[in-house]
């Protein structure tokens, strides 16, 4: 868990640790304004370390309310497909935590039988040394050699064992956690508001793809939501719209409309006109964000959100204790 509090910007981010970058693992950061407006929004902590862009290429900029919006929707048609048909959700639930888990644990299952059925065939093979040795079959010096090889074997398979006992029966465990998930939804009656208490209990991470289309309004974007208990688990049908031979040639349109403006973009940019033209419009535009910002801090100022440092009180610099 992550500690959450309030900040400058008067209320704690509810996305905050919980969404991941999809490429390189690094957290997002939320950053409350955009462009002079109050629009939370959260990018990948790697791509501003200097250099920029060395550990991620790109920032994987999305929307707070997206998100949230996202997750609202994921969480009700959980719902209403456990109230649909329980048994079959309860199957599909079990059935997707499984294929995330079952690959890993039958490798893990069959190295664990083949480790305890070399330490048994190793504690059978040391008696036999011992009994050659006290017979005279075998040399001392022999049977130091191999006692010494059996016992180093053993040894180390032995902590193996242990490590793969372990996982195994932690496997087993979140077997059950199916029904904890189960639980979960059954605790709540709507998800339309979603408070971080909710987010904390059912997300354990949100991982965020780049946009399919950077620099453009209008894109898709992929996004992974991994709930606690289960992982990622997605119900049948989420998200699929069957669009109409209208709605589809308008995409279309509109993708080729993209197509053509972005072109246009790298042709003023090899040219040097874009350059030219960000040059000159780069003071106003910088003064008309300033001027957004600060007007969005004066409003928080006179709700008493942010008190600006200057304004507090001066207090005497406390003076060091001497000591005898």
């Amino acid at each position: 868990n992550v500690r959450r509090y309030p900040d400058g910007w008067g209320e704690a981010a509810p996305l905050t640790g919980l969404l991941y970058c999809a490429d390189c693992g690094g957290k997002m950061y939320v950053h409350r304004t955009n462009n002079g407006k109050r629009i939370s929004q959260y990018t990948c902590s790697q791509y501003s370390k200097v250099p920029v862009g060395k550990l991620c290429t790109t920032q994987h900029r999305i929307n707070e309310d997206v998100v949230l919006s996202l997750v609202s929707e994921m969480l009700k048609a959980i719902a209403e497909y456990a109230k649909h048909d329980r048994a079959e959700f309860v199957r599909v639930v079990q059935e997707a935590q499984s294929s995330q888990q079952t690959a890993e644990v039958r490798k893990q299952r069959t190295r664990l039988a083949t480790a305890k059925q070399r330490v048994s065939e190793l504690e059978v093979l040391l008696c036999k040394i011992y009994e050659d040795n006290i017979l005279g079959k075998l040399s001392d010096s022999r049977y130091a050699t191999l006692d010494a090889q059996y016992e180093k074997e053993q040894s180390e398979l032995t902590a193996e064992i242990s490590v793969l006992e372990k996982a195994v029966k932690s496997y087993e465990k979140h077997e059950k956690d199916a029904d904890r998930f189960i639980a979960l939804i059954d605790k709540y009656e709507n998800f339309d508001k979603l408070t971080i208490a909710m987010l904390n209990e059912f997300i354990e991470k949100i991982l965020v793809h780049e946009r399919d289309r950077k620099g453009s309004i209008q894109t898709t974007q992929e996004v992974e939501i991994y709930f606690n208990f289960v992982g990622r688990f997605v119900p049948p049908a989420f998200g699929e719209v069957e669009l109409t031979p209208e709605e589809l040639e308008e995409i279309r349109k509109r993708e080729e409309r993209k197509d053509r403006l972005h072109q246009n973009y790298l042709k003023r940019k090899a040219s040097g006109a874009q350059k030219r033209y960000e040059d000159k419009i780069k003071g106003r535009k910088k003064a008309e964000i300033e001027a957004k910002k600060a007007a969005i801090r004066a409003e928080d100022i006179a709700k008493g959100v942010f008190v600006p440092v200057s304004s507090l009180p001066q207090r005497e610099p406390m003076k060091g204790v001497q000591t005898a």
